[in-house]
């Protein structure tokens, strides 16, 4: 059953049009990856399934995008979207405080004030994001101080604080060594038992390890979108066979 479903979504900045005509179901409980040449609309998609790109002044959006059959665009409200449909950037960006307060911070602004609570919910994010061990001692120290990897997986962590629906990663290992992102991958697999993702990646090796679906954007539009497996195996369109062989790219 689709939690997400997208409908002749098209995307202009300015006169500029970025997204053409996407229509796309996103599966519960999967992991969909958007591959694509650079600057192909894959993030920027990725951004429009939780209005990040409200923020961008000229930015225009029409068709329907729907979270559990409810439009995000009409009749949302924007923070609660943001907690259903969280999101982790491809550079971490930990907020200069401690472990703790980074967690804690999302559920304080939903209102969370009871310390009890608040310690439950750090642990079980950090757990779920498979760091638990690695700051149960140091808490109270900054977020900072940690590695890239680390702080990657922080930022997972305090997406997951607020139990969001979806958990949107903007090529989250882009920036990693490869034992951060074995990690991250083996933490992904992990985390679609209770949740549902959706990544873009410019690594098809890890798109092929890791998705259930796998979407091919090229300039602006979804060429071809179907099972990973299928996808990487025997694509329907050559364009996608060209891209995943190395034709281009």
């Amino acid at each position: 059953m689709g939690i997400m479903k997208i409908e002749h979504l098209d995307l202009f900045y300015g006169d500029f049009q970025a997204l053409k005509n996407v229509n796309m179901e996103i599966e519960k409980n999967e992991i969909t990856a958007f591959i694509g040449p650079s600057g192909c609309g894959k993030s920027t998609f990725l951004k429009s399934l939780n209005r990040m790109n409200d923020m961008v002044a000229g930015c225009k959006i029409t068709g329907k995008v729907t979270l559990n059959g409810q439009d995000i665009y009409k009749g949302m409200d924007v923070n609660d979207l943001r907690r259903r449909v969280g999101m982790v950037f491809q550079k971490p960006n930990p907020f200069p405080m401690s472990i703790y307060d980074n967690i804690a911070y999302g559920p304080r602004t939903h209102g969370i004030r009871n310390k009890a609570k608040l310690d439950e919910i750090v642990e079980e994010s950090l757990r779920n994001a498979a760091i638990w061990d690695e700051t149960k001692d140091r808490l109270k120290k900054s977020a900072l101080g940690m590695s890239g990897g680390q702080q990657q997986r922080l930022c997972i962590a305090r997406a997951l604080a607020v139990k969001p629906e979806i958990l949107l990663m903007d090529e989250p290992t882009s920036a990693l060594d490869p034992i951060s992102t074995s990690k991250i991958e083996d933490l992904c697999m992990e985390l679609k038992k209770s949740f549902t993702i959706v990544m873009v990646t410019h690594n098809m090796q890890q798109a092929a390890r890791i998705s259930d679906k796998t979407a091919f954007f090229l300039l602006g539009e979804v060429i071809e979108y179907g099972n990973t497996d299928q996808i990487f195996s025997m694509p329907k369109d050559t364009r996608t066979e060209n891209y995943i062989s190395g034709r281009f790219g």
